[in-house]
């Protein structure tokens, strides 16, 4: 890792803080990308900290000139990414009715339009050098929807796709897209969202624990150094999505009953 490069979108707290810490411990040069700047200065001191390496950048990744800016200002410092998780992500738990044009717009910007932009403008240096990595991270919301959520889950479908898709178009570039499938994680996201975590579909904790943002950032690390396409965890998604795919009314029926 002592030689990499590693840009986090999202970068000041939850999964991103937790994932930019391991890179950063692991010896990597780390990027932070979020909006607050002084938490991202206070992730990047962490880092620091503990003799890594961090530079933070104060951006709104949903201004798409902003991120053009902001490309050019790091491909001139440190040249491109050797990794981009694209981790970042809002929205509150809504249904169609209780959500605004301008809410749901904002939920579309972050995750996906983000991802979009930041992808987009270090793919082309990546593609040069025919060597890269790129996680977008998203939730089971990506592979099934349920009541009061409606706007969140379109964004989430939205990324799932666009990992997808780009994963498609990059074939033999040298440059691997990894999905990363998260369950519920405790962060100040639940905070920031509040009524959200009510419309939580009924779990038992048991077979689906919530997740703590250094579980969720291991996961994260260790399948885009394995290069895999696709991280679920906890795994027993995996059957879910199975199920929903086989018996989509039955998997429904389940996900009306709250938590």
């Amino acid at each position: 890792m002592a030689s990499k490069l590693i840009l986090v979108t999202g970068a000041s707290s939850g999964i991103g803080a937790a994932t930019a810490k391991h890179y950063g411990a692991a010896g990597a040069k780390v990027l932070l990308l979020a909006r607050n700047r002084d938490r991202l200065e206070a992730v990047a001191s962490d880092i620091r900290a503990s003799d890594g390496s961090a530079s933070p950048y104060a951006i709104d990744l949903a201004d798409a000139d902003a991120v053009t800016e902001v490309s050019a200002e790091i491909t001139a410092d440190h040249g491109a990414p050797d990794v981009l998780i694209n981790n970042a992500g809002t929205g509150r738990w809504l249904s169609i009715l209780n959500t605004t044009p301008e809410e749901a717009r904002a939920m579309m910007d972050v995750p996906y339009f983000a991802a979009f932009y930041v992808s987009r403008a270090f793919l082309p240096a990546m593609v040069a050098r025919r060597s890269g990595r790129i996680a977008c991270i998203t939730s089971p919301a990506g592979y099934l929807a349920w009541a009061d959520a409606c706007a969140y889950i379109a964004a989430r479908h939205a990324m799932k796709g666009f990992a997808e898709a780009m994963r498609a178009d990059l074939k033999g570039t040298g440059v691997s897209v990894t999905l990363v499938v998260l369950g519920t994680v405790e962060t100040p996201y639940w905070e920031h969202n509040p009524g959200s975590r009510e419309h939580l579909p009924a779990t038992n904790p048991r077979l689906l624990p919530t997740l703590t943002p250094d579980q969720a950032a291991s996961a994260i690390v260790d399948g885009v150094e394995r290069r895999r396409r696709t991280v679920i965890k906890p795994g027993i998604f995996r059957a879910i999505f199975i199920a929903n795919a086989l018996f989509p009314t039955f998997v429904a029926r389940q996900l009306r009953k709250k938590g």
